[in-house]
């Protein structure tokens, strides 16, 4: 009885790892035509490429600013749907909000009471 119950057993795992396979090979087709976005303009690219290095620096040192933050994550999202009106826009304003945030080292230190 045991020899019986120990081939079904393998017969079972047999038939579900085929499945297994069959499965990941019908996952990976849509999630293949999933992963091309839509292309954004060649100024839209560079200006989100120059408003992730600003923020990268503004970061680097502690100073990036929510406003920025919430900008470049926008123009990244605009760039995945291939709107690059949007990219533009978002992209300059988070480079404005990261520049900014930078200057803003440069003022004094008010301390309480002065």
């Amino acid at each position: 009885m045991s020899k019986v119950l120990l081939a079904l057993t393998s017969v079972a795992l047999l038939g579900l790892s085929g499945c297994a396979d069959t499965a990941k090979v019908a996952d990976s087709k849509p999630a293949a035509s999933a992963t091309a976005a839509p292309a954004i303009s060649p100024e839209a690219q560079a200006a989100l490429t120059a408003a992730q290095a600003d923020f990268k620096a503004a970061k680097a040192k502690n100073e990036a600013w929510t406003t920025a933050d919430s900008a470049i994550k926008a123009a990244e999202e605009a760039a995945q749907k291939g709107d690059s009106a949007t990219v533009l826009k978002q992209a300059k304003f988070s480079s404005e909000q990261s520049k900014l945030s930078l200057g803003q080292m440069n003022y004094p230190v008010l301390k309480a009471g002065d």
